[in-house]
């Protein structure tokens, strides 16, 4: 059988060696132990001292502090004064326009129409000729009438000869009486078909009149239904065309019943009110006119009272039927007002945010009046001159430092300065470089440029705030501090900017 060679002998172990490596092992754990301590204990040391510390980020007085461009940014809102004016107390309504009168031109006879003398749109006088049906038939029977009239008459007057004569016999005693009393009474009917005969010549010249159909008012002619050639009835119920007045017109709306008896009070006193037309998107006022009346009931199932007003709409902007927006003004009074948007409602009531000379915005409660799409009248609680807040009102609090529109900022946190760089709202001037020049010890000013921060920097500065929004917004307003060249910020910034130079490098 072959032999298996031996196995080589095992080396011996260097009992040494293995304590060495141990020990090294050993160190190297401690060292990495050490490390993340010093780490932990700076973060937290950076932490605690960028919150707590007066200097620091968010520290009172530094960048992040009350007062410091780092704190809380001042809240730009508009703003208003209070003032007085004639207030005009309104009430606002959807209304219609309604004409004066609606005519349809219909036909009183029947014939052939023979023209049409107007054009579809066109603006009639009353008295014009706008159509005609043709007139012989109505000519015939006219001449007919007059005929029998003239007939007729001439049998009156030959009954009333015999009459005569027989009233000479009877006084003669040559006649009858009998004879006298039967003529006497000829002469009666013929009387009586004598004023028929005239009526039939009324009715035939009458009928021949209507063959020509006129305006019976002012107005606007509308479209045509019937074409001349076509036979037309007398009274038909679609007619030839509709007439409507335009000039002036009137408008229907309706009112609160609780607004009825301050409308009759101005109306008793003789208060000519006035009332607005308005667009459907109320931009633009189509015509002013004036109160007219007001309905005799109340319409229980809304609560209002129908009321008209009369506008001489001489330039035809009111059409019938139109949808308007109406504004009637019920009185004018002296008051003290401010915008609408400027009053806020509260747990207590009505209040404004007042602007002080300090502009600082505090919150006070008020009494509010009479208002208006724009106005508000103030009762009690504001003075003429004040200003209040009209925008932005929801970002502050009682005590919240603002600036006004169109202002920037001015150094230690005050608003009222003018945008650097020209005029309130112009851009700001770039800033590249600004000499911060602090107080030496013998009162002179050193030179030193300060370079505002890079892009890597504003990253680092704005990425050490991620996750709290208060903060974030701190550094933001601090870094539009140091873009507008405010010199506090740039001081600052150059006193962080020398502060970390200083700090050792991590070994």
């Amino acid at each position: 059988m072959p032999q298996t060679p031996d196995a080589p002998p095992a080396a011996p172990i260097d009992s040494n060696a293995a304590r060495g490596g141990r020990r090294r092992r050993g160190w190297g754990t401690v060292v990495a132990l050490l490390l993340m301590a010093a780490l932990v204990g700076g973060s937290w040391y950076l932490i605690k001292h960028s919150s707590s510390s007066p200097g620091g980020f968010g520290g009172r007085g530094g960048p992040g502090g009350p007062g410091g461009f780092g704190g809380a940014p001042l809240v730009t809102v508009g703003d208003a004064l209070v003032k007085r004016m004639q207030l005009p107390i309104t009430l606002d309504a959807l209304g219609t326009v309604t004409p004066l009168a609606t005519v349809t031109l219909k036909p009183q006879v029947g014939g052939v129409l023979t023209e049409v003398l107007f054009t579809e749109g066109q603006t009639v006088k009353k008295g014009q000729l706008l159509a005609r049906i043709d007139p012989r038939p109505y000519e015939q029977a006219l001449a007919q009438a007059q005929g029998t009239l003239q007939r007729d008459e001439a049998q009156l007057q030959a009954a009333r000869v015999t009459l005569q004569r027989y009233r000479t016999l009877l006084g003669q005693d040559s006649i009858a009486r009998q004879e006298v009393d039967t003529q006497a009474a000829l002469v009666g009917q013929l009387e009586g078909t004598i004023l028929t005969d005239k009526a039939n010549v009324a009715t035939a010249r009458l009928n021949l009149d209507f063959t020509r159909l006129t305006s019976p008012v002012d107005g606007r002619i509308g479209l045509r239904t019937v074409d001349p050639g076509n036979t037309v009835a007398a009274n038909a119920s679609t007619g030839i065309a509709v007439i409507t007045q335009m000039n002036p017109i009137d408008v229907q709306f309706s009112v609160p019943q609780d607004q009825v008896p301050a409308i009759q009070r101005q109306s008793g006193a003789g208060a000519a009110m006035q009332v607005v037309a308005m667009d459907r998107n109320r931009s633009e006022t189509l015509d002013t006119g004036r109160f007219s009346t007001l309905d005799n009931v109340v319409d229980v199932s809304t609560g209002t009272v129908k009321a008209k007003a009369r506008f001489d709409n001489t330039a035809s902007v009111l059409f019938p039927n139109q949808f308007v927006n109406v504004r009637m003004t019920l009185r004018v009074v002296d008051a003290l007002v401010v915008p609408v948007t400027a009053v806020r409602n509260g747990p207590k009531g009505p209040y404004v945010y007042v602007i002080g000379d300090d502009r600082k915005a505090q919150m006070r409660s008020i009494e509010r009046g009479e208002t208006t799409v724009e106005w508000v009248q103030i009762r009690n609680g504001l003075k003429e001159g004040e200003r209040v807040v009209t925008e932005g009102g929801d970002r502050l609090d009682d005590g919240t430092r603002v600036q006004l529109q169109g202002e920037a900022a001015a150094p230690g946190g005050a608003a009222g300065a003018k945008r650097p760089g020209g005029a309130p709202g112009s851009a700001p001037a770039p800033v590249a470089k600004t000499d911060a020049r602090p107080a030496g010890a013998d009162g002179t000013q050193a030179k030193r440029a300060i370079d505002p921060p890079n892009a890597q920097q504003r990253q680092r500065i704005l990425d050490s705030a991620r996750g709290d929004t208060e903060k974030l917004a701190e550094r933001k307003a601090f870094l539009e501090a140091i873009d507008k060249g405010d010199p506090q910020a740039l001081e600052r910034w150059r006193e962080l900017s020398q502060r970390r130079r200083r700090q050792p490098a991590p070994e």
